[in-house]
């Protein structure tokens, strides 16, 4: 139960981070910078907290894993400018949640039971659906249909990284609390590299340290919930916080379009609630 509640704190901050940044302004690179500045300080207080031992495996671990975050959530920004908050949020976790139970299933072997491959199964079903419903609408232009397809590839890369960040501290079994400090400079290291040619040192990376605290709070969940129920449990309830950040584009970015969309996507979340509560069950 403690996991599950760890994993559910990842989805409720995670889930205000695209809608937050969003409301605080900036491009994706004054965003990136300011959440990573966030989540850095965030990371150095709970170092000074909880004092870690910090060996060399740790610290190599724990920078690139930051450092792939970096490039997850960066695209993931950058998708927004094409596809909107309402999307973006809804299409980044279908891609990631079939990368990570696919790591969670066949290469850590989590789900061993017939039940728990089960239940599983229908629960990932459910969330890619709701997550596949609340991202289509009809009557797309060419131009809408462009921009579709330049952020599913944008999407793709985002996925690539945010799978490298929370498989490699699984992989290495590396302790959650130990993670966060050497995560912290990673992702701050890779901010800086992919925005250092436009210098976006401006009152918008400064207001999206509050982002880099909101991720941080839940990064530290994740990472506490994926000894205890495992990469597919964990990471897939965590997602489940898109139903935030989906409705906020809704009714609070004024994306919505036609009362049509709005069913789909209000259905689309309750299917991705109800996969959620099914995970809950693969992990006894």
């Amino acid at each position: 139960m403690t996991g599950i509640l760890l994993a559910l704190l990842a989805a409720v901050t995670w889930g205000s981070i695209v809608f937050v940044s969003n409301k605080l302004g900036g491009d994706e690179d004054s965003q990136i910078l300011g959440t990573t500045a966030g989540a850095l300080l965030f990371a150095i207080l709970v170092y000074l907290y909880k004092r870690p031992d910090l060996s060399p495996l740790i610290w190599t671990v724990g920078v690139i894993s930051g450092l792939f975050w970096s490039v997850g959530q960066k695209n993931q920004f950058g998708a927004v400018r094409y596809l909107g908050v309402a999307k973006t949020a809804p299409m980044s976790t279908g891609l990631q949640l079939i990368g990570t139970t696919f790591f969670g299933v066949f290469i850590f072997k989590e789900w061993q039971t017939t039940a728990s491959i089960v239940i599983g199964l229908a629960a990932l079903a459910c969330i890619i659906a709701g997550a596949l419903l609340t991202s289509l609408n009809k009557g797309e232009g060419k131009g809408e249909g462009k921009s579709l397809k330049k952020g599913f590839l944008v999407l793709l890369l985002s996925t690539a990284g945010y799978i490298g960040y929370v498989v490699l501290i699984r992989w290495f079994n590396i302790d959650g609390w130990a993670a966060v400090l050497p995560q912290g400079i990673g992702m701050v290291v890779g901010a800086i590299l992919m925005t250092i040619r436009d210098k976006p040192y401006n009152k918008y990376a400064l207001r999206n340290t509050i982002t880099g605290i909101l991720w941080s709070t839940g990064n530290l969940g994740l990472l506490l919930a994926l000894p205890l129920i495992g990469v597919a449990t964990s990471f897939s309830l965590s997602q489940t916080g898109i139903v935030i950040s989906t409705i906020g584009g809704l009714f609070f970015l004024n994306e919505r379009k036609s009362k049509n969309q709005v069913w789909k996507v209000l259905l689309g979340c309750l299917l991705i609630i109800i996969g959620g509560v099914l995970l809950g069950f693969t992990k006894r």
